[in-house]
């Protein structure tokens, strides 16, 4: 299972997180890797995934604009339904889901943000985002279908303990 952690424009995100203690420290079992978009860390289980984000969510909140968790190669889900299907056991995630957005990059940047139709493939939407070097597909909730900043953690204003 990995965690892809959107940075936010302007932010270089590997080098924030290692620049401080507090999240050096979360992260020395991880090994996160730098993305053009971010950073990618691998972990064993979703609740181990969900867990760390947790962990993390002061950083996430200040410089992460989406955390994904990808659910299979190249497909990823957003934080509110692996949630649900860790937590809640409401949905089953199966090869058809319904709620689908694509992500369009260029150069490591959020460029585009296109609702998928229910029944489409990635191939249908290539005119889309033309522009974009390289895109996916995010599952969500049916709440999580309007195009716009997405849904913040917990909102708790908490500080880590830094250097």
């Amino acid at each position: 299972m990995n965690i892809l952690l959107i940075q936010r424009e302007g932010v270089d995100l590997h080098h924030t997180l290692f620049a401080s203690e507090t999240s050096r420290m979360v992260l020395r079992f991880y090994h996160p890797k730098k993305k053009p978009c971010g950073v990618s860390v691998t972990v064993s289980t979703l609740g181990s995934a969900l867990s760390l984000v947790s962990e993390m969510r002061w950083y996430i909140r200040r410089y992460v604009h989406d955390v994904l968790f990808e659910v299979s190669p190249g497909v990823f889900c957003t934080h509110l339904l692996a949630q649900d299907v860790y937590y809640e056991r409401t949905y089953v995630l199966g090869p058809t889901w319904p709620f689908r957005r694509l992500y369009g990059f260029r150069q490591g940047k959020l460029v585009s943000t296109v609702l998928m139709s229910p029944g489409s493939t990635l191939e249908e939407y290539h005119q889309e985002y033309i522009g974009a070097d390289r895109s996916i597909e995010i599952w969500c909730m049916e709440d999580e279908m309007e195009i716009g900043e997405p849904l913040p953690l917990d909102d708790t204003s908490e500080t880590p303990d830094e250097e």
